[in-house]
């Protein structure tokens, strides 16, 4: 794998940062999760104990983790964190620049090219920002610091040392977010392994500095997961009085149809077929709330970052970039 100069740009900044941090050495989860390794997966011991007292325990990371934007925002705030003047023309200029992969992309995958570059841009602003932290800390320190998601991040780690020897890495040399999130589409371990592409045919996956792979591993990905081409996101609801609000967001599942919607109070005049699997949300405006059915492709946008939010930024972000590409959203 290709890896140039500007992905390990400030490492030396790092790792003289690092050597402030306690390492994972004496954490009994990692002495666990080393023995695991060496059983499961034949890492040599000593190198991976190595390994686990290199791997810094970073409190920025705990920190952050727990005050999450989607969590912390109404609708009205979170959109304008992503849907901004800035990210626009942002993504007008990503797609100019890589117009032709992009199309290559949706025709191969079914997923449309703006939603493509709208995740793109709300992940790293369009590669501009890929994160700082070592993934190794990211990952050792969630894994055996923070028990309310050990388990998810602990088999990340596993998957991340995984990767990083298939492409034959060295594991202390990747950045990434805060969660250990990496390139462009910001594809945590366990998804590279699983959906990242060799887009442009050169027999190597890079999601990092090769902007065809990023482009086709995330169309790839949605594919993956369901995105059904042509079929519409998300539309309007006008409440009836008599509504069931009980079901408004409860749950991200698409437990419903858009005819059994319509039957609870929640119809729409949008051109949708009534036996459509959706689900209804409400999202907080300045002034009151306003309702949507999601539909399979909205669920589909919420297997890459379970929050509705995020999901309804990154529909709408595609939206105005179309928009100011002269194109219809």
């Amino acid at each position: 794998m290709k890896w140039t100069t500007g992905l390990l740009a400030g490492m030396g900044l790092i790792l003289a940062a690092c050597a402030q941090e306690p390492g994972h050495g004496d954490n009994p989860s990692a002495r666990d999760f080393v023995d695991y390794m060496v059983a499961e997966h034949d890492f040599d011991r000593e190198e991976l104990l190595e390994l686990m007292r290199e791997a810094r325990l970073k409190e920025s990371i705990l920190k952050a983790i727990k005050r999450p934007a989607e969590k912390a925002k109404p609708w009205y705030e979170y959109r304008e964190l992503f849907v901004t003047p800035q990210s626009i023309a942002g993504g007008v200029d990503f797609w100019d620049r890589n117009a032709k992969t992009l199309e290559a992309a949706e025709k191969t995958y079914g997923v449309p090219a703006e939603m493509i570059v709208a995740i793109i841009g709300i992940e790293t602003r369009y590669g501009g920002n890929m994160g700082s932290y070592r993934v190794l800390d990211a990952l050792a320190t969630l894994a055996f610091n923070y028990p309310r998601r050990a388990p998810f991040f602990t088999k990340e780690l596993e998957n991340y040392l995984l990767l990083t020897r298939e492409q034959g890495v060295d594991p202390t040399a990747l950045v990434g977010s805060y969660a250990g999130a990496m390139g462009f589409g910001q594809f945590m371990p366990s998804s590279y392994r699983a959906f990242a592409v060799d887009f442009n045919g050169d027999g190597r996956v890079d999601i990092w500095t090769d902007t065809t792979d990023a482009i086709g591993s995330v169309a790839n990905y949605f594919a993956e997961h369901g995105w059904k081409p042509g079929e519409p996101v998300t539309v309007l609801s006008q409440p009836r009085p008599n509504a069931d609000m009980t079901l408004v967001n409860d749950s991200l599942d698409l437990n419903w149809t858009v005819g059994e919607l319509a039957e609870q109070g929640f119809p729409t005049t949008a051109q949708v077929e009534s036996d459509m699997a959706a689900n209804v949300f409400s999202l907080q405006l300045k002034k009151g709330k306003q309702y949507w059915i999601g539909l399979n492709n909205f669920y589909v946008i919420t297997r890459y970052n379970r929050s509705r939010l995020y999901a309804m930024a990154a529909y709408e972000l595609g939206r105005e970039i179309v928009k100011a590409r002269g194109g219809k959203p």
